[in-house]
């Protein structure tokens, strides 16, 4: 499976969680990164993690979200908590591989007030 697959987005209130999942080979040699892109706005970092190195996250969500992976089920999560109607956006996870860069189609967050 070349493509990433991200599943776990849905319709929260402020201050609620969820937990985004993204089945994909994992490596120790890729990078897997998460992204999102609200309407209108360019997309943007969210966290990024590497088998053998710590967690990367921006500063808009640190503190609130984390990322780790599965390698035993292929999966990448961003567990996202104490969300805000700003985090509503497409959140898209991206494997990158040497060279290679795969992007998933992405799962729609929505945070209401």
């Amino acid at each position: 499976q070349e493509q990433p697959m991200e599943s776990g987005g849905g319709s929260v209130q402020a201050g609620g969680s969820l937990r985004l999942s993204c089945e994909t080979p994992i490596y120790s040699y890729c990078r897997y990164e998460w992204h999102r892109q609200a309407p209108g706005l360019e997309r943007e970092f969210v966290s990024s993690i590497i088998s053998a190195l710590g967690p990367k996250i921006a500063d808009s969500v640190q503190g609130r979200f984390t990322i780790s992976l599965d390698k035993s089920k292929n999966m990448v999560y961003l567990q996202m908590n104490s969300l805000r109607p700003e985090d509503t956006a497409m959140y898209y996870c991206k494997r990158m591989c040497g060279s290679q860069v795969y992007w998933g189609q992405g799962t729609q967050v929505t945070v209401s007030s």
